[in-house]
């Protein structure tokens, strides 16, 4: 009964935390625009997606297409994400 409300809360503050985490290596790495963020867009609507689709009851074929849409194009995004060095000399 109360197990759907944990984990969509559990989901909620993962995704604030990941989110947090990607635009402060973002700053930190001095990275810039929004082609660079495309993928991860992409990739959190999916996790978006899908709890609305739980909630509301909408766990068809609409929201299976839009998961494999959003999945395709964050896989094609990610040819925008720089690859950073990192120098352990």
């Amino acid at each position: 009964m109360f197990l759907p409300i944990i984990l969509s809360i559990i989901l909620i503050i993962a995704l604030l935390f990941s989110i947090r985490v990607v635009m402060m290596k973002r700053r930190k790495a001095k990275i810039t625009g929004v082609k660079r963020l495309l993928s991860f867009i992409c990739l959190y609507s999916i996790a978006i997606t899908n709890l609305f689709a739980y909630w509301f009851n909408l766990l068809g074929i609409i929201s299976w297409t839009l998961t494999m849409f959003l999945l395709i194009l964050g896989a094609y995004f990610t040819k925008y994400i720089p690859i950073v060095e990192n120098d352990h000399s």
